[in-house]
């Protein structure tokens, strides 16, 4: 039997010897039972038991031989716990990862920095549009050509709809300007360019539509990103942005990669089916890839983000996340709403899968592109870093919020298979 006392508690250990023969085990009885040292302790042989006592509470007689007041820890307890605690973090992983790594690059930017610099953010970007053309089967054209209804509404709403919201925008005053100008730029860009995608294949949505949907809003979003932010942010200043540039880089970290995976899909017979096989672990990648982006984002931010007043972020946050709202439940009315209507377009938007990936890639922003925007100002509509700062929360806010929807789409379908199984 061993004691040891460790941060206020006393672990009493006791360790049973193999069995002994029953004429040994009576001679050493007896041998001990005539030391004074042992008299009057009896010697039994019992399991191994781990107990742990409060040090505040004095261990009774009945707590050593197996009180009620004793907690036992065994293999079968831990082991329960640790396969809750996996669940738990497999079904939470993408939030968890997004606020994990918010959370990094505001303690330890060091090497969110290193990785901001490096541009790890424009590698991540291709190898999930090289996810999603591995992914992606031969009947996904066939799904958005017969969802073109959906591809119209959501083009009309990223590019023509939403923008118009900067103006509300910028009826906000705040101490520094710069967070309501850059909330209002932010509102102009198009759809993300990772995680509509990804999180409508992790729920299970049309991925195709959300595939087409944001490399066409993307492509076209780099004409009328320049006329919206002339026309409603910087109306009077002469801003131009070239974006012919800008095109260049979006086919080289969109398109390209997407075909390479598409093309290397369908040159290996076994590909489709490896793919299939590894959908969990893809997913998986997926979640700890989007973790990425707010952990490089925020350890670039962060000392911009000390010299400003917490009060003033919060509420630049606050609103940010409001525009967000706006935006999901302005698509989500009007998506209802077109799937309850007579016209000819209500089988589209009937399907649960077009209008759950409606509701995230129309509500998202990219960005990669706002920032792209912004750098090309020059500093005429402010400090380049203080209208990046509440992209950068609004970014990370609507991957989380979504996050968050997604989850709870999920349970909802699980409950739902549940209930249809009994």
């Amino acid at each position: 039997m061993a004691v040891s006392m460790e941060a206020g508690t006393a672990v009493i250990l006791t360790l049973s010897p193999p069995p002994i023969p029953a004429i040994f085990r009576r001679r050493f009885q007896n041998s001990l039972g005539k030391s004074s040292l042992f008299s009057g302790t009896s010697l039994s042989t019992r399991t191994s038991n781990l107990r742990i006592f409060s040090v505040s509470q004095r261990p009774s007689q009945g707590d050593f031989y197996g009180g009620s007041n004793d907690v036992t820890l065994t293999p079968v307890s831990v082991l329960t716990f640790a396969k809750g605690l996996l669940k738990f973090i497999f079904a939470n992983l993408l939030p968890l990862a997004l606020v994990g790594g918010a959370a990094l690059g505001f303690t330890s930017p060091t090497l969110g920095c290193l990785a901001h610099k490096y541009s790890l953010s424009k590698f991540i970007t291709c190898w999930l549009f090289f996810l999603s053309g591995l992914k992606s089967q031969d009947g996904d054209v066939k799904e958005v050509v017969e969802a073109w209804p959906a591809v119209l509404y959501g083009l009309a709403s990223i590019l023509l709809v939403c923008p118009i919201f900067s103006k509300l925008i910028l009826k906000i005053r705040m101490v520094p300007q710069e967070f309501i100008t850059g909330l209002a730029i932010f509102s102009c860009m198009p759809t993300t360019l990772n995680g509509g995608v990804a999180l409508t294949q992790l729920v299970g949505g049309n991925s195709a539509l959300a595939l087409a949907l944001t490399v066409i809003s993307v492509l076209i979003g780099i004409l009328t990103v320049p006329l919206w932010i002339t026309k409603f942010v910087a109306d009077g200043f002469g801003v131009t942005i070239p974006t012919w540039p800008l095109f260049q880089s979006l086919v080289l970290t969109l398109i390209v990669p997407l075909i390479l995976g598409k093309v290397l899909r369908n040159s290996f017979p076994g590909m489709s089916s490896y793919v299939e096989r590894n959908e969990r672990w893809f997913s998986v990648t997926t979640s700890i890839l989007l973790g990425i982006f707010p952990w490089m984002q925020v350890s670039k931010s962060r000392q911009l983000l000390l010299m400003v007043k917490p009060e003033v972020f919060v509420c630049a946050v606050a609103i940010g996340i409001l525009v967000h709202l706006s935006f999901l439940v302005f698509n989500a009315t009007l998506v209802r709403g077109l799937s309850v209507g007579s016209s000819s377009w209500k089988s589209v938007f009937e399907k649960q899968e077009n209008r759950r990936a409606l509701m995230l890639v129309c509500s998202q922003r990219s960005l990669l592109i706002a920032t792209a925007v912004v750098e090309q100002l020059g500093g005429v509509l402010g400090e380049s870093g203080l209208l990046l700062l509440p992209c950068v929360a609004a970014d990370v806010n609507q991957i989380v919020f979504d996050s968050l929807l997604v989850n709870f789409w999920l349970r909802k379908d699980g409950s739902c298979d549940s209930v249809k199984k009994s």
